[in-house]
């Protein structure tokens, strides 16, 4: 069943190799099958980040938007990643599918969505999880958790359920205009397949990598 499978996937990403141009297309498919695979969070992507002074960070992050030039998340502008990101604009991202055995790598630029696009995936969310981007000073320390959880009420109050929740002004979304993409996929023997790429102007470029 295994090499079935493996072949049938070899089948679909070499035909890819052949008529998608665009890395965005490719990308849609490959989600449109994780979505279906991947137990939880398909759209779950590890982001890197560095510093002023070039140390890297990495965690995991939710990508919540895909246009045909970027790729966006959305979190607290005092963050951790998001000083880096003020600092430093150039980020990446890795998704990796375990089910199918297959990662994404994009690396590229990143800028801040503009606030009507902010505002409209923000009241997209759930009450509680408007609330929270409320009550929560993210990665700064807190004493207890209780703390979070007071200011989770007071928000409350101030916020009722039956009425308009807005976007706190240090909560928006960063969108990633890649350079470069790869697709990853698992071979026997490690023989992996790599499809690169790479913008030139408003073109892709694209290449076949050596495992």
């Amino acid at each position: 069943m295994n090499q079935k499978k493996n072949k049938l996937d070899k089948v679909e990403l070499n035909a890819c190799f052949l008529n998608k141009k665009n890395p965005f297309e490719l990308f849609k498919v490959w989600m449109a099958k994780a979505k279906k695979t991947e137990i939880n969070d398909p759209n779950a992507l590890a982001l890197a980040t560095a510093d002023s002074k070039k140390q890297p960070s990495v965690r995991m992050v939710l990508l919540k938007g895909l246009t045909g030039k970027e790729f966006i998340f959305y979190t607290n502008l005092k963050s951790k990643k998001s000083h880096e990101l003020i600092k430093n604009p150039k980020a990446s991202m890795c998704f990796h599918w375990k089910s199918l055995r297959r990662q994404v790598r994009v690396d590229g630029m990143v800028k801040k969505v503009s606030k009507k696009i902010a505002d409209q995936y923000f009241n997209s969310r759930p009450y509680g999880s408007r609330i929270g981007a409320w009550a929560s000073i993210q990665s700064a320390p807190m004493q207890s958790r209780a703390d979070l959880l007071k200011k989770i009420q007071e928000f409350k109050k101030k916020f009722p359920e039956n009425r308009k929740v807005p976007r706190p002004p240090y909560w928006s979304g960063w969108a990633l205009q890649p350079k470069e993409i790869e697709f990853w996929l698992d071979g026997e023997n490690r023989i992996h397949e790599r499809l690169k790429y790479k913008k030139f102007g408003s073109s892709w470029k694209k290449q076949i990598l050596y495992p």
